[in-house]
Parts: C-alpha cells; sequence; structure tokens
C-alpha cells in the first residue's frame, strides 16, 4: 500500500552500511554528546552480511536518562577503548559507502564531531541517507505516528512486519541490534516499493 511513496528506498545500492551509536544524551550546551558505542550493519547484494559494533570510551559522563536507554554505566564504559585507538578499524567500515542512519540527523553530527576533536581524517564516503527522513511521506499516509524526525524505528518495525529485536533482549537499545534492525526494515521497504 502506498508503495509509489516508497521509491526512494528502491533507488538504494545493493551494498551499503547501516550506522547508529548510543551516546552519553543528548545535545546540551556544551556541544554533542560522546559516543558510547556505534555499531554497523554491511549490507551486500540486499542482504546482511554482517554486524558489529565498537565499544568507545567516552570522556563525558552518560546521563541517566541514557543509560536507561542502552543500559551502558558509566562504570562499564570506562573500561572501553577510547575513540581514536579504534578509528581507522570504525573507518574501514564507512570508506567509499553510502552510509544509511535512521536518525542521520543526531548520529552524524556527533560522528564528525568526533572526527574533527580527535583529530582524524574521515575517509571518502558516496554519501548519507537518512531512512527516517526517507519514509515520512509513507508513514504519514499510513497513518504511523511521526515526530518532526520522521517515523521511530520501532514503528516501521511494527508497520511492515519486521521481527523487532531489541524485544529478544528486553528492549534495550544497541548500536549492533539497532544497526540491524534498520537494515531489515530498510530491505523490506525497500521490497514493497519495487512489488508489482
Amino acid at each position: 500500500m502506498y508503495k509509489e511513496l516508497l521509491w526512494i528506498f528502491t533507488q538504494l545500492p545493493d551494498d551499503y552500511i547501516v550506522l547508529d551509536t548510543e551516546t552519553t544524551g543528548l545535545p546540551d550546551e556544551n556541544g554533542p554528546p560522546d559516543i558510547v558505542t556505534i555499531g554497523f550493519t554491511v549490507v551486500r547484494n540486499r542482504e546482511i552480511a554482517e554486524s558489529v559494533e565498537f565499544k568507545t570510551r567516552p570522556q563525558k559522563h552518560i546521563s541517566e536518562e541514557a543509560q536507561s536507554i542502552h543500559g551502558i554505566t558509566n562504570e562499564q564504559a570506562a573500561g572501553f577503548d577510547a575513540f581514536d585507538s579504534q578509528w581507522n578499524q570504525i573507518a574501514d567500515y564507512l570508506k567509499d559507502q553510502l552510509i544509511v542512519i535512521h536518525n542521520a540527523s543526531f548520529d552524524w553530527p556527533i560522528l564528525l564531531d568526533h572526527v574533527a576533536r580527535y583529530g582524524l581524517s574521515m575517509p571518502p564516503i558516496q554519501g548519507v541517507f537518512c531512512s527516517q527522513k526517507a519514509a515520512i511521506p509513507w508513514a504519514q499516509a499510513a497513518n504511523l505516528p511521526c515526530s518532526h524526525r520522521g517515523p521511530s524505528l520501532d514503528a516501521l518495525t511494527k508497520a511492515v512486519g519486521v521481527e523487532d529485536l531489541r524485544a529478544k533482549i528486553g528492549g534495550a537499545h544497541g548500536a549492533e541490534i539497532d544497526s540491524r534492525q534498520t537494515a531489515q526494515v530498510t530491505e523490506v521497504m525497500r521490497r514493497n516499493g519495487n512489488a508489482n
């Protein structure tokens, strides 16, 4: 239904990377939050090939609200490796890829802030695709709840009938599991847009 509103998903390449982060909280007067975990799901030939997660030691305190979302405490995060020490591995996932992010306006500036803060270099990429923004016309036509950013990943998961991966782990958010969930939803929306 309303498959013509999913045309933008049908334009995605067969190979891309999905990125998600969990952070210390929301941007505030001190700037963007710090990344606590960054996850990637690799899509090859329209199939999920692998998912991976990097745990990075934040410089900022993890807020109670953020802890309630992803379940990572300040004590746990203190034992993670520094962001810059893992950058070469992270950058390898990004290099020459189209990067799909659900709520790119949140995750992408935070990643760019870390790259600048640590004096690192961003590898060349094909671009960034926000699956949340791209889903707005279809979600509105289907009467799904939408914030100003668009429909939540949970709302899309339920609407397109994809297995809720977070439900298996008590509902906690995670960068790896959320990137995988986004990849699954994105591919179903692509197939629905291509359906005859």
